[in-house]
């Protein structure tokens, strides 16, 4: 049964990697299962998710609480592995690299968007989004603050630059997050209910830049619990006790 069972997988995972390397989508989930161990026994967080989400895609994925996202998001950054099937995402097999491996190619190749904005408080707004670029070792310090003011202007708070986060409201620092999400300029950007925490007015701001950031080519992947604001995207993926029931 076993034998059978990795059998299926691969052939499913066949049938889902069937482009050429140069136009493979962003992100091929395949099979793909996540069992936590409690004191209550296993717990199956995610069940058999098959998912492919194409370049300049915007995908918003909904449901209840406990029914999966957050996992689903850790798939797809390599916060956490799958315990069965496959994570292709940005040309990496996620559920084969290393703990070293993982952090370079995150650094390198996704941008992660938290719901409480997650700046340090003692860094200005400039040096928050000047920080993944010094941890990438990448380019002069000349050139990462030219960068970072350009991102700023791009989510309009150039003139908050030297300010420290406490000083700007909630959508101003979650646009400030954005921002430093593309400080190394990452193909995928993913966001965890990043309007969870902001005004109807701020949260149709965030979903607005980050359309906007999708038409530009790059891949967009939202969780929320808002329905209007999924409607801004692309395609709304549905969860249910750790399954996708619709697309």
């Amino acid at each position: 049964m076993l034998l059978h069972r990795r059998k299926h997988r691969r052939q499913a995972c066949a049938l889902l990697s069937t482009a050429p390397p140069d136009s493979a989508p962003p992100v091929q989930l395949c099979q793909v299962d996540k069992i936590y161990q409690t004191p209550r026994g296993a717990f199956a967080a995610l069940k058999q998710i098959n998912l492919i989400i194409a370049a300049g895609e915007f995908v918003a994925v909904t449901g209840r609480s406990g029914s999966g996202k957050s996992t689903l998001l850790n798939m797809i950054t390599g916060i956490d592995r799958p315990s069965a099937g496959t994570a292709l995402v940005a040309d990496a097999p996620l559920h084969a690299l290393n703990e070293d491996q993982m952090a370079f190619w995150r650094g390198q190749y996704v941008g992660i968007i938290f719901q409480f904005f997650q700046l340090l408080p003692t860094l200005t707004i400039l040096e928050n989004i000047m920080l993944p670029m010094e941890f990438s070792g990448q380019h002069t310090a000349r050139w990462r603050h030219e960068r970072a003011l350009t991102l700023l202007e791009a989510v309009n708070l150039v003139d908050q630059a030297h300010k420290l986060p406490a000083m700007l409201s909630g959508g101003q620092q979650q646009r400030v997050a954005v921002a430093r999400a593309l400080a190394n300029d990452p193909p995928l950007l993913v966001a965890d209910e990043p309007t969870g925490n902001l005004d109807t007015h701020n949260a149709r701001m965030v979903v607005a830049l980050l359309d906007n950031l999708a038409r530009q080519g790059k891949t967009v992947v939202m969780v929320t619990h808002d329905q209007e604001l999924a409607r801004h995207a692309n395609r709304i993926v549905h969860l249910e006790d750790g399954r996708i029931v619709g697309q």
